[in-house]
């Protein structure tokens, strides 16, 4: 039987500007720095700056922001 994967959370340190979409407008992100984030646990990638450990993770890869 597989484990079911359960979502992680984590907190949004850094927000891009948005996804680029074909016509060329960005489509603006729902979240913003500070926010408490749900996330799935294989979505995002994970980067390694000066020893500490970050994800980057696309916007459909966030289940939901926790208030």
């Amino acid at each position: 039987t597989a484990e079911k994967e359960q979502p992680q959370e984590g907190k949004v340190i850094a927000v891009g500007p948005g996804k680029k979409l074909s016509s060329g407008k960005i489509l603006e992100v729902n979240v913003k720095k500070g926010d408490k984030v749900l996330f799935r646990k294989y979505g995002p990638d994970e980067i390694k700056v000066d020893d500490k450990e970050y994800l980057i993770a696309k916007e459909e890869d966030i289940l939901a922001i926790i208030e």
